[in-house]
């Protein structure tokens, strides 16, 4: 009977994706479009159904204790911002280019996962999406700490995402940028042009 019942999931899944394929090849498979939504059913249903039972119901060793955010908010500049944004919105360049899009991870496709399913994709990534596999494969408590900073970004303070851009990854001009204004304030040498020219965005 269970067999039976997996066979009738695949047969489904099946159907669906090659609707699914039909609709995109009547308007091409651009990563600029929009998914549709049975792109984003079929992409929410896999992502659950990839994660082992075991997993969903794995428990965060890790309380919610100040210590481990704020080790786990600078974590999440450091790694995750440049997908996910500080605030978790996914409202990035990069965010924004993936095909399916970074989620918001404040809303409920995030927050109602368990912490055993948080943990599992962050640790495990997700095939054919933008998520990439995190962290030692035998032992991560960084991405268990991770899912504490998640659980708090619904009710995330200003303050904390201002703290955060400080330790954003930087680029190679923009480190540059800011050595020239430093020499610049010890009366070494001239301002950025970079910054006063730079237009409005």
């Amino acid at each position: 009977m269970r067999g039976f019942l997996l066979l009738m999931i695949l047969v489904a899944f099946a159907a669906l994706g090659s609707l699914a394929i039909w609709v995109r090849m009547q308007h091409g498979f651009s990563a600029r479009a929009e998914p549709s939504a049975i792109e984003r059913y079929i992409a929410v249903t896999v992502r659950r159904a990839a994660v082992p039972a075991a997993a969903r119901r794995a428990g965060n060793p890790f309380p919610a204790s100040p210590e481990i955010l704020a080790e786990a908010r600078a974590h999440f500049a450091d790694h995750c911002a440049s997908c996910h944004a500080n605030n978790g919105g996914g409202e990035t360049a990069i965010g924004r280019g993936l095909y399916p899009r970074a989620p918001d991870m404040r809303k409920r496709d995030t927050q109602s996962l368990t912490d055993g399913e948080l943990y599992w994709i962050i640790h495990n990534g997700i095939r054919l999406s933008g998520m990439p596999a995190w962290g030692d494969p035998d032992h991560d408590d960084d991405s268990w700490k991770l899912v504490v900073f998640i659980r708090h970004l619904p009710t995330m303070a200003p303050h904390e995402e201002s703290e955060m851009e400080k330790l954003n990854p930087k680029s190679a001009a923009e480190i540059e940028e800011e050595e020239r204004d430093r020499r610049f304030l010890a009366g070494e040498g001239q301002p950025s042009t970079s910054r006063t020219e730079r237009k409005p965005r």
